[in-house]
């Protein structure tokens, strides 16, 4: 009976489901996940990036909404889609991998010794693959609940932090990264697929709607 109802602790639902369709589903933990950076810096190997990265804020989608003033009311579309900046904290190792890399990807965006920047964005953008894992480890491998690819990214801004006497904590570096693109994949569907013409959408349904 204990274990019965276990089953009981969450929302109860709609349409009469048994108790045993009502458990919790297990959420993703946020401390199960990895950050691959890919084409960052010059050097090939950017795995010390992996293993230093301390938290990462996932994308935010802003669509920018605009209004169309009609006859006795408004309407509200969607603008252009734009993916906020995202941020990523890393601990500074004392073998200096870490900043040498981040140093790296700074001088390709711009050479500040010759004062002269890359031709194209191609010369310096970057990729970032983020990836909610399970916990696995070990001769138990991971398995990847989640991942998100951010396409065209660049370093907007880099803070160093400061250096303490009073402090009993390590230093970090924090970097704040704009990118042009992001694809969501849970699993074969999710943002990045073709949802709006799998739906058909209102219009396509004789529901109404703006075109």
């Amino acid at each position: 009976m204990s274990i019965s109802s276990l089953n009981k602790f969450t929302v109860p639902l709609v349409g009469g489901q048994s108790a045993t369709a009502q458990g919790l589903l297990m959420p993703k933990l946020k401390f199960r996940f990895r950050v691959n950076f890919l084409n960052f810096g010059v050097s090939k190997d950017t795995q010390e990036l992996t293993k230093q990265v301390v938290d990462i804020k996932r994308p935010t989608a802003n669509f920018n909404p605009f209004t169309l003033d009609v006859y006795n009311s408004k309407i509200h579309l969607v603008g252009k889609p734009e993916w906020q900046p995202t941020s990523i904290t890393l601990r500074d190792d004392v073998q200096g991998s870490v900043s040498r890399l981040v140093g790296e990807q700074i001088q390709k965006q711009f050479d500040f010794m010759e004062q002269a920047s890359a031709a194209t964005g191609i010369d310096y953008k970057f990729g970032l693959m983020y990836e909610v894992l399970d916990g696995g480890n070990g001769v138990l491998e991971p398995t990847v609940l989640e991942t998100w690819e951010l396409y065209g990214c660049l370093l907007e801004s880099v803070d160093y932090g400061d250096m303490n006497y009073g402090s009993n904590e390590d230093a970090r570096i924090v970097l704040n990264i704009r990118f042009d693109n992001a694809l969501q994949k849970p699993d074969s569907s999710g943002v990045g697929t073709l949802v709006g013409r799998a739906f058909g959408g209102l219009a396509a349904t004789g529901s109404g709607g703006t075109r």
